[in-house]
């Protein structure tokens, strides 16, 4: 039985009902941010939303009752578990917030599509590499906060005034949400202000931030090197495992074939033996003679 039901939740068409049902999923709950959706679909969008709750419990109880102990060790399943659990708290009372997190089903899709898994799994190894690029961006806006508090806060109260909204301002400036405006807004009254704001994009928009890019795209080089090892070993030991198999075949028909030739060869000689013809019985030529003297 647990073979049965191993084989179901391993068959490709179950990973593609379970991508569609999320789908389906997040679409009605988005749809029920809609007041006119609500007002006509209401009962039936609240229907399927308990069926796909429902389809998301029953596969995680079939994945405990397959895999027993190793189903926690899988990390993948304990966010699947974390997302269901959200969507079966209580949405009454003081809890009624929770009822916005059952979209966070959605994300299962990271767990079941495995290319979506792989962007993940790079994403969580480049953390401990991104630690360093963190520590140099904060140190970066740190001194360059300081400066432009002390050179701009004058000028540009509102960008500049105090160190917390410089950090704020500079790192906005950053993400290129209206540095020119900035910029220029400051340049009005110090006009040698663009070599301290250029420097600052030059370092951080074009220098750090491509760091990152850099180091999230080493660990998914790495994890996909990875995935390509371990399929290159699965595929060898399946085909170790299939001339093992195939020697095994050829040695049994070793031994079998001189056993069926002996015993042929046998069975040959003996039915010759039974189908060759008498010796005929010598005459007695004293007993002839009698015969013919008596005649």
């Amino acid at each position: 039985m647990r073979e049965r039901v191993r084989a179901a939740l391993e068959a490709p068409r179950f990973h593609q009902v379970i991508i569609a049902i999320i789908v389906i999923n997040a679409a009605t709950l988005g749809l029920e941010t809609s007041v006119t959706a609500v007002e006509r679909y209401g009962t039936a969008l609240a229907v399927v939303d308990h069926l796909a709750l429902y389809i998301f419990v029953l596969e995680l109880v079939a994945k405990m009752y397959v895999y027993r102990r190793g189903f926690f060790r899988d990390p993948w399943n304990l966010f699947d578990i974390m997302i269901v659990t959200v969507s079966l708290l209580p949405t009454a009372g003081g809890l009624s917030v929770l009822r916005a997190l059952r979209i966070l089903r959605a994300l299962r899709l990271i767990s079941v599509v495995p290319s979506l898994r792989r962007v993940v799994t790079a994403l969580l190894t480049a953390v401990p590499g991104m630690t360093s690029i963190v520590v140099l961006l904060g140190l970066v806006l740190y001194v360059t906060a300081v400066m432009g508090t002390k050179l701009y806060h004058a000028t540009a109260p509102e960008y500049f005034g105090d160190l917390p909204t410089s950090l704020f301002t500079l790192f906005q400036m950053m993400t290129g949400d209206a540095w020119s405006d900035i910029t220029r807004e400051v340049m009005d009254e110090h006009p040698s202000a663009w070599v301290f704001f250029v420097l600052f994009m030059l370092v951080c928009t074009f220098v750090v931030l491509n760091l990152f890019i850099a180091v999230v795209v080493s660990a998914m080089e790495d994890e996909h090197a990875e995935e390509s090892v371990q399929a290159t070993q699965d595929l060898g030991v399946a085909v170790l495992t299939e001339l093992a198999a195939l020697r095994a075949e050829v040695r049994e028909l070793r031994e079998r074939i001189p056993v069926t030739v002996t015993a042929a060869a046998a069975g040959a000689g003996a039915g010759a033996g039974d189908r060759s013809p008498a010796a005929p019985a010598p005459r007695r030529r004293g007993s002839a003679r009698g015969r013919t003297g008596g005649r």
